[in-house]
């Protein structure tokens, strides 16, 4: 383990598991160890601007106007 607390994984493992260096890890402690499992974390943002695009592209085919989200919203809120 480097100073950083690092730990290095062995060239035939990355190249076994295809491991890139911008995967991630989560760590669990089991009985006699570590045991590292490679995790898939979301582009929120690029998901995010995905569906904001899509919704952009819905309201413009509806022809759903700022005035009309505006009303929409004073609507939702009376009704609570």
């Amino acid at each position: 383990m480097s100073p950083k607390g690092q730990l290095v994984v062995p060239r035939e493992i990355r190249a076994k598991e295809k491991f890139k260096p911008t995967d991630r890890f989560v760590a669990f402690g089991v009985k006699g160890g570590v045991l590292f499992k490679r995790v898939n974390i979301p582009d929120v943002k690029a998901e995010f601007e995905s569906l904001a695009q899509e919704i952009a592209e819905h309201f413009k085919e509806k022809k759903v106007e700022e005035k009309d989200v505006e009303e929409s919203i004073k609507w939702a809120r009376r009704k609570q």
